[in-house]
């Protein structure tokens, strides 16, 4: 999307700081929506100013002895700062697509347009062990359903170095950035990447499936703010009432599982939905850092108990 915006304040700034402060209340300004890697003005406008600049995105703004905060900013700087907040404001583009970078638990990752920005909670519960206690000697193969850029797929062989990791996706454009993760981070012997719409080509079985897949109901696709429109409808519209790939995945996933494996699966705020779904499937609620209802795990015994019955 791309429109005519008017009116706004000039980008301006000697030190890093002020440059920072003045992009936050441009973008505020410019009314743009945050959510990819960042949730509000200030943090969006540090990651522009300090990205544009050359400085590590984790710089202190402080007032500490190490703060980059008094840096001075050069005229042609400021130049370059202000482009990049034009475009940011202009096309509506998400940050990660500008700077063609997005963080996810302190680990840096690729992406543009091909696929969406990563933000998984899922990512939290691989790096703090939160579903360590339904994993054992037997988790050994893993699938990251719906793998997009690759970055869960990536973090899940961070966190455990003994496991075997297939990053599988519909789309092969997102598949074309989820290889230049796995090669950037090393990983080609531990991460394979496969074509596949849902299950179908993953006939495992697998041990643990992460999936964060296309859960946003029709009645909020079409209230999504232009930022979330740029980015592949394949990977976010999932239907009616959010739950149509979900629904797929429940009926498949049982064949496709090993004994004692378990299913965690990210689905955003459509809970209502998924228990207007699938009310008697008995699941546990993980607690991330938006709350106890955006991640659920099911066994396979629960799923194989539920659609036997």
């Amino acid at each position: 999307m791309t429109g005519t915006i008017t009116a706004l304040p000039a980008l301006q700034g000697g030190t890093v700081a002020a440059l920072v402060q003045s992009g936050a209340d441009l973008l505020t300004a410019a009314g743009v929506a945050f959510g990819h890697g960042t949730t509000n003005a200030h943090d969006e406008a540090a990651w522009l100013v300090l990205w544009r600049l050359g400085l590590p995105l984790d710089s202190d703004l402080g007032d500490g002895p190490d703060s980059v905060a008094n840096r001075p900013v050069t005229p042609d700087e400021l130049a370059q700062a202000a482009t990049l907040f034009d475009e940011r404001i202009r096309t509506r583009k998400p940050a990660a697509y500008l700077t063609r970078e997005a963080w996810l638990q302190g680990v840096p990752f690729y992406v543009d347009e091909r696929a969406i920005v990563p933000r998984s909670f899922i990512a939290e519960l691989l790096a703090d062990g939160s579903i360590d206690d339904f994993l054992g000697e037997h988790t050994r193969r893993v699938l990251d359903l719906c793998t997009g850029n690759g970055s869960l797929a990536v973090l899940a062989t961070m966190a455990w170095p003994d496991i075997e990791v297939t990053g599988a996706d519909i789309s092969p454009d997102a598949l074309a950035v989820a290889r230049i993760n796995v090669d950037r981070h090393g990983l080609q012997d531990r991460i394979t990447l496969q074509l596949s719409d849902g299950l179908a080509q993953l006939p495992g079985p697998w041990d643990l499936i992460l999936c964060n897949p296309p859960y946003v109901n029709a009645a909020s696709m079409a209230q999504l703010p232009a930022e979330y429109r740029a980015e592949p409808t394949l990977a976010l519209a999932g239907g009616a009432d959010g739950m149509d790939f979900i629904r797929q995945l429940l009926q498949d996933a049982p064949a496709r599982m090993s004994e004692n494996a378990v299913l965690v699966l990210e689905i955003g705020n459509e809970r209502s939905h998924f228990e207007a779904a699938f009310g008697q499937l008995p699941v546990y609620w993980i607690d991330t850092s938006a709350g106890e209802d955006q991640v659920l795990l099911a066994t396979r015994q629960a799923l194989v108990a539920y659609f036997s019955s």
